[in-house]
């Protein structure tokens, strides 16, 4: 059966700046409507990547390929403007001197007068901004330019959309929104997607799959589902959120802890291993009668943690243990309120099915 032709491919794209790798040896795919996220702290890569797919910068090796035809190698370059590509960015970059219907015509190249006032009505109507069409960007709020900078990349009809953190500059109370009627109208136009982002949130928000970048390497790629909780390593874990650590050693395929043995089925007896795990897979039971560890059945052995502090963070609380067994820190969550007063003894549990162990 012949395979489907990804809307946007790139191959093994390499870019060095004075001798240091910035992007090493980055693939993808991307289908028609597929919303990829490349997702990854500032500085890893991800900005130059999407600059090189543009067409703004040119790759040390590697292709680029639009509906399996070739648009650039170090050799063949289409020029940017004939790559049929959209950008949409965080500063909105809207001309101040222009209307907003111009501001959205702006890259429309082809048809008549009435053609391309038609294609802006209709996009600013989806936007729901037709009563701004004679108005001006200085006139709109943080929110609305961004709906007409989306009007304005769609405006051409690109096959491919690139977009490099464009919703951080919003209002936290307008971004879900935003973002939810962004993709919802980049989907209908079957647009393949790349953003960038730092945020792991905005990722799982709006990605059909997920490209983590470290390094200028894409460490681990794959659905939002599978990235979280089958991260490739320790860092992939912190990256999406706060990390507890516990160091082991490994004897007869098992790591011995204060809570217990973990499973490390072929790991070699006498390798140090991390064993990470999320706060929210803490489990917490109050120490009523001193009497010791509690029994459980499916979540090892219990072990001793007096509180230091906790917080309400408005859907959960964060509570911060110090342990017995080494002084070491360990963060749980609990959802909604949950203050234990600093000083209070609870015996905690970690989730078996929730760890992951990784070579220290």
């Amino acid at each position: 059966m012949t395979q489907p032709v990804p809307r946007l491919e790139i191959r093994n794209l390499q870019r060095a700046f004075q001798g240091r790798a910035v992007v090493d040896d980055v693939s993808l795919r991307i289908m028609p409507g597929q919303v990829t996220c490349l997702l990854g702290p500032s500085g890893c890569g991800k900005s130059t990547t999407l600059r090189m797919i543009a067409g703004v910068e040119m790759q040390d090796s590697g292709e680029i390929f639009v509906d399996g035809n070739l648009i650039c190698d170090t050799v063949f370059r289409v020029p940017p403007e004939r790559r049929e590509i959209g950008l949409m960015f965080q500063d909105f970059a809207l001309f101040p001197h222009l209307s907003v219907a111009d501001n959205v015509s702006f890259g429309l190249r082809h048809g008549s007068r009435a053609e391309k006032r038609a294609r802006v009505v209709e996009l600013l109507e989806r936007v729901d901004l037709l009563r701004f069409i004679d108005g001006y960007p200085h006139q709109l709020s943080g929110g609305e330019q961004q709906r007409v900078a989306l009007a304005r990349a769609l405006a051409p009809r690109p096959r491919i959309m690139l977009m490099d953190e464009p919703f951080s500059g919003l209002d936290n109370r307008l971004r879900d929104g935003i973002r939810d009627e962004t993709l919802t109208i980049l989907k209908e136009e079957d647009t393949a997607v790349l953003l960038v982002t730092h945020e792991p949130e905005e990722a799982m928000r709006m990605a059909d799959e997920i490209a983590l970048m470290r390094d200028g390497k894409i460490i681990q790629q794959g659905a939002p589902y599978n990235v979280y909780t089958r991260p490739a390593d320790r860092a992939a874990v912190a990256f999406f959120s706060d990390a507890n650590v516990l160091r082991a050693e490994v004897s007869g395929a098992l790591a011995q802890t204060p809570f217990g043995r973990f499973l490390a089925p072929g790991v070699p007896d006498g390798t140090a291993v991390d064993i990470v795990f999320r706060p929210q897979h803490v489990r917490i039971d109050f120490d009523r009668n001193g009497t010791g560890p509690l029994p459980t059945a499916s979540d090892g052995t219990a072990a001793r943690g007096i509180v230091q502090r906790a917080r309400f963070m408005g859907n959960e609380s964060l509570v911060e243990f110090q342990m017995d067994h080494d002084g070491s820190v360990l963060k749980a969550t609990v959802p909604n309120v949950f203050l234990p007063q600093p000083g209070t003894v609870m015996w905690l549990t970690i989730r078996r099915d929730r760890c992951f162990v990784f070579a220290a």
